[in-house]
């Protein structure tokens, strides 16, 4: 039970200085500092940063997935899914006073340095734009229109959350919403 108490507040710690202030501003140190642990406990869990990264990104891709899961478990119709997509990533947004995914910020951090962690970035794009795919399959549309569509909304609604993230505002993912029913 301590150990993944320990375990889970080291990730924890590193998930926050990741996200607000990023992989690279981020020190071991400072994880630790903030963590309070010692270093020693933080290489028990963790060989190096870049592991302890690519832990915090895996717990991103879980919450974000499971969140969106129980996010639209009421829902029924594909078209008001769609629309309850945006509007979850509306929330995460407005809940991280528009700090953006977390995915786009380390990808633009790090660019491809980090092979295992670009490879993660994208199968967890991949992942959103499947999920569309699977909903909008549910409105009887053929194949190929359901892989249009779903490459249509998954790039315009990762256009609106740069654009939420860079203006400060959730105007652009409001707009899409708009648009939905039109393209569907």
């Amino acid at each position: 039970m301590k150990k993944n108490s320990v375990q889970q507040r080291i990730l924890d710690t590193a998930s926050v200085l990741f996200y607000n202030q990023g992989f690279n501003n981020t020190g071991i140190n400072q994880i630790i500092a903030d963590a309070n642990i010692a270093i020693g406990s933080l290489y028990k869990h963790y060989k190096s940063k870049n592991d302890l990264l690519y832990c915090y990104l895996e717990m991103q891709e879980r919450v974000f997935f499971s969140n969106l899961d129980l996010y639209l478990k009421d829902m029924k119709d594909p078209k008001e899914k769609i629309l309850k997509v945006i509007d979850y990533r509306i929330a995460l947004q407005e809940d991280s006073n528009f700090s953006g995914c977390h995915f786009i910020k380390i990808n633009a951090e790090l660019g491809r340095k980090n092979g295992r962690v670009n490879e993660l970035a994208a199968l967890h794009k991949e992942k959103q734009r499947a999920y569309l795919f699977t909903i909008i399959e549910q409105t009887g549309k053929g194949p190929y229109q359901t892989a249009a569509l779903a490459s249509t909304i998954f790039l315009l609604l990762e256009g609106a959350v740069v654009s939420a993230a860079i203006q400060g505002n959730t105007k652009d993912l409001q707009a899409l919403k708009e648009i939905i029913p039109q393209l569907i």
